[in-house]
């Protein structure tokens, strides 16, 4: 079980620019565009500004995830959780799921596993979502935990490297990405860093690989480390989901409302989350 706050204030500033040529709502996904099993659910406030986009950990599906969505209540902000495509193996009696192949034939997990096929799915997923609902790609904000974390890491790579140089780099890079515990897979080169904010967050308990902080400052520009006490997993106190929320705090769009912030109440209570 993951134990986090019932309540955290979030107050959203004036650091990320808001959109003024998106619509205030944006139109409903639908499963053809979105060819894996999902959850949306539009913002409490009825100002869809920003796109949190849930990936689950190893071993676990987008339920959970869709449920943590509707209960952080982040202002203006619609979430989209997202199940993996595949199966794990031998576990075919079990909602287990994997973004990639994870295992080899005798059931060890692969020291260097390939996302690609997670990264062409989800780079499908996105294109879907600037085309046909509206959103831009600096509107789109990930959030992955373990598995699901090192997935939206190299998906925020690669979509800068495959977008550099369509237009402005504000327009084209994406919003942000939050990974809980899931490194880099791939050492990036690239010749100009992902503008893309980032922030890395892990317990004490649950290091993450000597080079993998080197890996994420050559793929993005500004990467933030959230290290807290605690033995690994999801976030689980009011402490390590501050951590998050004043990075959300930073990034996240706001759509005016006069001359105030937007303040909301929200936070996850309890929930199961498998890595």
């Amino acid at each position: 079980m993951v134990s986090a706050p019932e309540h955290i204030d979030l107050v959203v500033g004036e650091a990320a620019s808001p959109s003024t040529t998106s619509p205030r709502t944006k139109p409903v996904p639908q499963a053809p565009g979105i060819p894996v099993p999902f959850s949306y659910a539009a913002s409490d406030d009825g100002t869809d500004e920003n796109l949190l986009i849930l990936l689950h950990g190893l071993g676990d599906t987008h339920l959970h995830f869709a449920k943590l969505g509707r209960q952080l209540r982040l202002p203006q902000t619609a979430t989209l959780a997202l199940r993996a495509p595949e199966r794990i193996p031998f576990l075919y009696d079990e909602e287990a799921f994997q973004w990639y192949e994870s295992f080899d034939a005798l059931g060890e997990l692969l020291t260097r596993p390939n996302p690609t096929p997670a990264l062409d799915l989800l780079g499908k997923v996105l294109a879907y979502l600037i085309r046909e609902c509206s959103w831009s790609a600096r509107q789109i904000h990930l959030f992955g935990f373990a598995q699901g974390g090192s997935v939206a890491a190299e998906l925020g790579v690669r979509w800068w490297r495959e977008h550099a140089s369509d237009a402005e780099p504000g327009s084209v890079a994406l919003g942000s990405v939050v990974s809980v515990e899931g490194p880099l897979l791939s050492h990036p080169t690239l010749a100009q860093p992902s503008p893309t904010p980032v922030l890395v967050f892990h317990h004490t308990a649950a290091q993450l690989p000597p080079a993998a902080l080197g890996s994420y400052r050559k793929g993005y520009g500004a990467v933030r480390e959230a290290e807290v006490r605690g033995s690994g997993g999801m976030p689980r106190s009011k402490e390590d989901w501050q951590e998050i929320m004043r990075f959300w705090s930073e990034v996240l769009g706001r759509r005016q409302a006069g001359d105030l912030y937007e303040v909301l109440s929200g936070g996850p209570s309890q929930q199961k989350f498998q890595n």
